[in-house]
């Protein structure tokens, strides 16, 4: 059969991982595509110098490869928002099958990208933007596709899981860790995208987008870092037989979806909690399979490149297949009618237990005034640690609450902050059993 010919755009830590892969595996990837699939061009704005171009042809302009009459299928190696979205489009426009692993550009311009490509019949694949290496997407799409998935909870960054595995190990601070994990190329300088949880949500979203048959709707998705976990905070949970995870997690219950990223307390024995460094995992729950865990590398250049070069094997069979009959972008079809899509829950009706913080000063009857604000919301407390005084006569009190709604707890942690007895703002972390029952 015809060799599939590809154009790489974009030769850094993954495009240089997938050009590798693909050379050298070329035999046993033909093997399993059925025909060959060549690196036809290669645009990119600098040399690699682990990659041996030499009888590649190499350009500057990554839309010169888009534009190609040659090649088949591009493969989006870039990253970012603006101009990738233009490269994918513009290679959409000319009839060209498309391999992505930016999870930014599916999260935020997915819906776009996908119409086009359905008015054009060709694939847009996109496994390696979530998790790397883990073919979680395709578990999802196709494994899965027999089951109503109730929820979905992932260690989908693998930044801010070493900083919380480093935290837990060695009872270090937040800002040193970060430190470390910035100088062995765990962490970029400017680190927000990984700490805040907005790369997770970009996952999440497609995650979401996939399990439950609704848009992509990044903007709607909930964010909250780990910056202000503290080395107290990490103990206490380990005290109570929790550990602390950046988790994004969703739901879908009878009124929405939940769309959240957020520190996460998780019970000891859950497998996810005994996911360390910078391994990323993925717990699905659907209705017919029960639970199910997805682990592995979740970046770097060949774990990537692995999920990159499996999507170009899913083109090179699917290729000549006729479009109604591939698998849906987002394994559903009609994906985009909005009107029969579930919402994404508002944060403030989202329902989970509690984990607080506070300093009090050490007088008689404040600690009955926190359990009265709290019962007043119709909170009530499972777990409560009474900690010796600090300096200033200032007592660390730690409770953990049963399942309540959100805006129960802000409206309690409003009034709690106003007490003249709490000293400075009230810690919260969620808490989240991620019960096989559920």
């Amino acid at each position: 059969m015809d060799p599939v010919r590809v154009g790489i755009c974009g030769l850094g830590t993954v495009g240089g991982g997938t050009f590798d892969v693909l050379t050298r595996n070329a035999d046993e990837i033909a093997r399993r595509a059925g025909r060959p699939i060549v690196i036809e061009q290669v645009g990119a704005r600098r040399d690699n110098p682990h990659c041996d171009t030499s009888g590649v042809k190499v350009t500057r302009d990554i839309f010169e490869v888009a534009r190609n009459p040659d090649i088949d299928v591009l493969v989006e190696l870039i990253g970012g928002y603006d101009v990738a979205r233009e490269l994918v489009m513009t290679a959409i426009e000319h009839g060209k099958h498309v391999v992505t692993a930016n999870k930014a550009l599916i999260a935020v311009h997915g819906n776009e990208i996908f119409h086009a490509a359905h008015k054009k019949g060709v694939i847009v694949a996109f496994e390696a933007a979530v998790a790397g290496g883990i073919p979680v997407i395709k578990s999802l799409r196709e494994g899965l596709g027999a089951n109503r998935i109730q929820w979905l909870a992932g260690i989908i960054n693998g930044t801010g899981n070493y900083i919380l595995t480093h935290m837990r190990d060695e009872g270090r601070a937040f800002e040193d860790v970060l430190a470390e994990a910035q100088a062995l190329g765990y962490a970029e300088a400017d680190p927000t995208f990984d700490v805040e949880g907005i790369d997770a949500a970009h996952k999440l979203t497609i995650l979401a987008s996939i399990a439950y048959g609704v848009p992509l709707q990044f903007d709607r998705a909930y964010t909250e870092g780990i910056a202000r976990i503290t080395a107290e905070d990490v103990e206490q949970a380990d005290n109570l037989g929790y550990t602390i995870k950046h988790l994004g997690i969703t739901r879908r219950g009878d009124n929405g979806v939940e769309l959240r990223v957020h520190p996460t307390l998780i019970p000891k024995e859950r497998l996810l909690a005994n996911v360390h460094g910078v391994k990323n995992a993925i717990a699905v729950m659907g209705d017919a399979v029960g639970p199910t865990l997805y682990y592995g590398a979740g970046a770097g250049a060949e774990p990537t490149a692995s999920a990159v070069v499996a999507d170009l094997l899913d083109v090179a069979r699917n290729i000549a297949t006729a479009h109604s009959y591939r698998v849906p972008y987002l394994a559903f079809s009609g994906v985009n009618d909005e009107a029969n899509a579930l919402p994404i829950l508002p944060m403030e009706e989202i329902v989970t237990a509690y984990y607080l913080r506070l300093l009090a000063v050490d007088r008689p009857g404040v600690l009955a005034r926190v359990a009265t604000i709290l019962a007043e919301q119709g909170i009530s407390i499972e777990a409560i640690i009474q900690k010796e005084a600090t300096e200033g006569e200032l007592v660390p009190i730690i409770l953990l609450t049963h399942r309540t709604r959100e805006k129960h707890m802000n409206e309690a942690i409003r009034q709690l902050e106003s007490l003249a007895d709490i000293a400075g703002p009230v810690t919260r972390i969620r808490v989240e059993s991620l019960d096989e029952q559920e």
